[in-house]
C-alpha cells in the first residue's frame, strides 16, 4: 500500500513534528486540528469560533488530500471542558448532519496553544 504525505496550504501549520495527513490507500488519517486562523496563527475567538475553524481547517487538509467531510467515518473531539459539549455539538452537527461519522468526545487536561477545541478525523473512498 502506498503512503502519502498530505499538506495543505489552506491549514494552520503544525504545531509539532507532524503532518496534517497521511493517506495510505484510499484511507486519510488526518492530524488534530485546532481553531486556529491560517492566515495569524492565532486560536478564533470562543468555544464556537474554534469549533468552526477547525472544522474548516479539516477541510482544508481533506481537500489537499482529494477528500471531503463527506468522506469522513470517524473522527475524535477533545474538548478543553466538558460543559462546552453542546455548544460544540451545534457546530459540528451544520457540518455533519446527513450521514455523520462514528465520534468520539473526550476531555483534554490541556490542548495546543490554549485551544478550547481540536478534531481529528479518518476519511476513506476519497474521489480521484
Amino acid at each position: 500500500m502506498q503512503r502519502e504525505t498530505v499538506f495543505s496550504d489552506k491549514a494552520p501549520a503544525a504545531v509539532g513534528p507532524y503532518v496534517h495527513a497521511v493517506k495510505a490507500g484510499d484511507t486519510v488519517y488526518a492530524s488534530g486540528q485546532l481553531g486556529l486562523i491560517p492566515e495569524t496563527g492565532e486560536l478564533a475567538e470562543g468555544v464556537e469560533a474554534q469549533a468552526e475553524q477547525s472544522i474548516k481547517n479539516m477541510e482544508a487538509v481533506l481537500a489537499a488530500a482529494g477528500c471531503s467531510l463527506q468522506d469522513v467515518v470517524k473522527t475524535t473531539i477533545f474538548l478543553a471542558d466538558m460543559k462546552d459539549f453542546a455548544a460544540v455539538n451545534a457546530v459540528y452537527e451544520k457540518y455533519f448532519s446527513k450521514n455523520p461519522p462514528a465520534r468520539s468526545c473526550v476531555q483534554a487536561a490541556a490542548l495546543p496553544k490554549g485551544g478550547l477545541f481540536e478534531m481529528e478525523a479518518i476519511a476513506v473512498k476519497c474521489a480521484e
